[in-house]
């Protein structure tokens, strides 16, 4: 929210405005009025578990009416709720709820249904209760580098951030949402919960068809509002379709490949377009308004949303903004991740940028994503969005590893499109030609399928890597 005020003003539309469409889910489309209904089926299914006030629950972040409807009802209830990727095996399940004190898995698929969580003094020590009257959401990180933390969401957080995209946006409640990152996903923060509290309508992208360029497609019919990863834009103008109702277009989660930019300002005639930066820790922390007709080179993140303080130390960036969350519930990762610097709690991102004599910042890559082959220091990033940058290449990821003569040397994993006749062989001499002889990817894997991904649907580096090393030593 998350915010009551969220949950408030949702059951608001359902009363005045009942018959207006909340959500289309798959052949669905649930109204205001219908969806306050089942928040109050689910508020007195929770009653009836008799929780103690304030207790943490666990709801994996099925992406559908159901579970948006069971968070609502739980936020009304004063609940503290943790929605992890629905996709998390059993054990990483119940890990992170025994870490989180959390009471109960619960899911609202065909009916609610309530999974007692047992108590593990072993794996919560060290995390702190949630606290209710800060927070009623606790999302995850990625994971991709390293195991997934527990991020309390600030309720006022949540509130500021919420009036920030009404006002910067100019959203009114006859906007059409597109919601493609998963409901576990901080983007749902704004593109689920911001427009469900303005009473607007939000179109929900089935996570199991997140690929499938003509299904996307359809949905995208009276949208006006659309966030998302380069991937999405990639699958909405593979076909050439003009979207006109689309009057603000959204970059997000990663680097836009330079070669995407034409076709998404074919493909968006009428729309502003604006790349976000940030991350769960701190929500949004930088935007950038772009010009996709004359962006020539790397696009830079931006300016400091209002209220934002960025500061740069040894190439690191530290930002401290009004949506950011107070700190992890595993307490012992806060000393490292915050700091307080002239009285306010900075949070270290781990990025490095720069910033130009105008204020403008621009990401160079990421301090954990820095690797030396042969003793040349080696930007992962930057080798990625070479690869990327080739026409026939939907998604790439280049992963670490281990070489006794280099130290280091780097393997990609890339998904092409599938029309195209891309091979590594290819595809190393495209990179050839952009990057020094020691970036060029020592192997490639090129596949028609779509890259496996985290919890929060980004793209899932260690696998990649466990994968790579388990072909080489079987």
């Amino acid at each position: 929210m998350p915010s009551p005020c969220l949950a408030e003003a949702v059951a608001v539309h359902g009363h005045l405005r009942p018959h207006e469409t909340a959500l289309v889910s798959a052949d669905r489309t649930v109204s205001y009025g219908e969806l306050g209904e089942l928040t109050q089926t689910f508020r007195q299914s929770l009653l009836e578990l008799n929780l103690p006030a304030g207790s943490t629950i666990c709801v994996p972040a099925h992406k559908s009416p159901e579970t948006i409807a069971l968070l609502l009802a739980a936020f009304l209830e004063g609940l503290v709720v943790l929605a992890p990727s629905p996709d998390l095996g059993a054990a990483a399940l119940a890990r992170l709820a025994q870490q989180a004190r959390a009471t109960h898995v619960l899911t609202a698929i065909d009916a609610l249904t309530a999974d007692a969580v047992q108590a593990n003094e072993q794996e919560s020590a060290g995390f702190a209760a949630a606290d209710p009257a800060r927070t009623c959401l606790l999302l995850t990180t990625s994971g991709s580098t390293g195991t997934p933390k527990i991020v309390p969401i600030a309720a006022a957080g949540f509130d500021a951030f919420a009036a920030w995209a009404t006002q910067e946006f100019s959203l009114t409640d006859n906007e059409v949402a597109l919601s493609y990152a998963p409901l576990n996903f901080d983007l749902a923060l704004l593109d689920i919960w911001t427009f469900l509290q303005l009473g607007a309508q939000v179109v929900l992208v089935d996570q199991g068809r997140a690929t499938d360029a003509p299904y996307i497609e359809s949905l995208v019919t009276d949208v006006t509002f659309i966030q998302g990863v380069p991937m999405l834009y990639r699958l909405l103008t593979e076909a050439g379709t003009t979207f006109a109702p689309v009057r603000e277009v959204i970059f997000t989660g990663d680097s836009v490949p330079d070669s995407l930019l034409k076709p998404v300002h074919d493909a968006f005639p009428n729309a502003k377009f604006h790349n976000i930066f940030g991350c769960t820790e701190t929500n949004d922390s930088f935007i950038h308004e772009v010009d996709p007709a004359t962006v020539t080179g790397k696009m830079p993140i931006g300016r400091p949303i209002a209220g934002t303080d960025a500061l740069i130390r040894d190439g690191e960036l530290l930002v401290a903004t009004p949506f950011q969350t107070d700190g992890y519930l595993n307490t012992a990762l806060n000393t490292e991740a915050f700091e307080t610097i002239d009285g306010r709690t900075f949070y270290r991102t781990g990025d490095l940028v720069t910033r130009d004599d105008d204020g403008l910042y621009s990401l160079q890559g990421r301090a954990d994503w820095q690797v030396k082959v042969r003793g040349v220091r080696t930007n992962l990033q930057e080798v990625e969005r070479v690869i990327s940058a080739h026409p026939d290449v939907i998604e790439a990821v280049v992963v670490p590893l281990p070489d006794e003569q280099a130290g280091v040397r780097l393997h990609a994993h890339v998904s092409r499109r599938l029309s195209s006749a891309l091979t590594g062989l290819r595809l190393r001499t495209h990179a050839g030609q952009h990057l020094p002889r020691h970036a060029i990817p020592t192997s490639v894997h090129i596949t028609d399928d779509p890259m496996p991904r985290t919890s929060t649907g980004k793209p899932d580096r260690n696998l990649i890597k466990s994968n790579r090393l388990k072909e080489i030593h079987p």
